[in-house]
């Protein structure tokens, strides 16, 4: 993968010494490429923010929950925290796992660089119930509200830990599941797991909005960085002050909530419509993103722009139209999806779809009233099933010294 990345997708970005491909090289007439951008590049483990949530989508992910073993509690949760902490750090920095004393290294991902490696950490309602800590609970983790297209596998859903993976290499980013995996030792077990995928950076002439297993762009819509109003949109802030019976919840500034949905595409419905039946249904262009209202991806939508047949160019049911802030009092939540396939049903039908992840500062200010607006006539909806949910509070950054919801389990 990294041989064809640097000699395909990659042509004046070479960096670094020639990696030792000798098995590339003997399946392959040309010499060995160099390692390229795409596994030079490292993300930062400390900071504000935990890494994964504003880093460039990556090409590929894994999504894991754990349940904390019986006997397990605050103790041994801190413990465990701190070893994938210290494990997150060596590997997002390209190092073998166990460097720092986390354990021996499986040689998954000898040779490569860091290639955007990151881990994110998250607690579930009920870890807080596993640990002593009901009264630190954030109410951002109550319940969510169920959903008219919820099939929801309980088995595949919720966990009182939950951590997101994301690499521009499939070894390295199955070389830390893995790790993560063993570091857990005897206090938690695997509850759910989930693999996905995304376009490899360097694939198109240039950087593009992500495409799903519909074929459309997904998360033109989403909030920038660069918005004034994107930290209070997307981070939690530090507390003024608690209202009374509200905890104090210090431990989160500078967090956010993940909502985790696996969403199960009905391709082989879809795939039946037409292109422009396509369109009509999302809102959008299929080739550009660009509104059916006119313009270009980026261009606003005209919600009031009537089509050649007097009705609305943009359809009263397009998932677009609903889904837009401007129609759900000024809601929103960055999107950072996967995609996944796991496989075809005896039938013939792909296991397919979309590992939705999203992030805001307030799930119930964000994912919450945007699902409720969709759930009541989305055009999409008949498209799609939900079949796996859980929301997950994710602690701001460590600095260094720290690990990962160090605040909250010492507190």
């Amino acid at each position: 993968m990294l041989g064809g990345a640097g000699a395909a997708g990659a042509a004046g970005l070479v960096l670094g010494a020639a990696g030792g491909a000798t098995g590339y090289a003997a399946t392959r007439p040309e010499a060995p490429a160099a390692l390229a951008s795409i596994g030079s590049t490292e993300a930062m483990f400390h900071g504000k923010h935990q890494p994964g949530i504003t880093t460039p989508l990556q090409a590929s992910g894994h999504l894991v929950a754990f349940d904390l073993t019986a006997g397990a509690g605050r103790t041994e949760a801190a413990a465990l925290m701190r070893r994938w902490s210290v494990l997150a750090e060596e590997l997002m920095a390209g190092s073998s796992a166990g460097s720092g004393g986390s354990g021996g290294d499986t040689g998954i991902a000898l040779d490569a660089g860091p290639s955007s490696l990151t881990l994110t950490f998250g607690f579930g309602r009920t870890f807080f119930d596993r640990t002593g800590l009901q009264g630190r609970r954030p109410a951002g983790l109550d319940p969510l509200p169920a959903f008219s297209s919820d099939h929801l596998d309980p088995g595949r859903s919720n966990g009182d830990l939950w951590v997101q993976i994301g690499a521009d290499d499939a070894l390295v980013a199955f070389h830390a599941l893995r790790a993560v995996q063993r570091a857990a030792g005897s206090a938690a077990r695997v509850r759910w797991q989930m693999n996905g995928f995304n376009r490899t950076p360097g694939a198109t002439a240039r950087p593009m909005t992500a495409r799903n297993l519909m074929g459309q762009l997904d998360g033109t819509n989403n909030p920038k960085p660069a918005d004034a109003d994107f930290d209070t949109r997307i981070f939690v802030p530090a507390p003024a002050g608690s209202a009374a019976g509200e905890p104090a919840q210090d431990w989160l500034a500078g967090g956010s909530y993940a909502v985790v949905r696996r969403i199960r595409m009905l391709l082989d419905d879809w795939e039946k419509l037409s292109v422009a039946h396509q369109e009509r249904v999302i809102g959008r262009r299929k080739d550009t993103g660009a509104p059916l209202s006119g313009g270009s991806e980026t261009t606003a939508m005209d919600l009031d722009k009537p089509g050649a047949d007097g009705k609305p160019a943009i359809p009263s049911n397009a998932h677009a139209r609903i889904s837009s802030p401007g129609k759900n009092g000024g809601a929103a939540m960055l999107r950072r999806p996967f995609s996944y396939h796991d496989g075809i049903d005896p039938d013939g039908t792909p296991d397919a779809g979309l590992l939705f992840v999203c992030w805001q500062a307030d799930p119930f200010r964000g994912f919450v009233p945007v699902q409720r607006k969709l759930d009541r006539g989305d055009a999409l909806s008949p498209f799609i099933r939900h079949e796996a949910s859980g929301v997950f509070a994710v602690p701001g950054g460590a600095a260094k010294g720290e690990y990962v919801g160090q605040r909250l389990l010492e507190s």
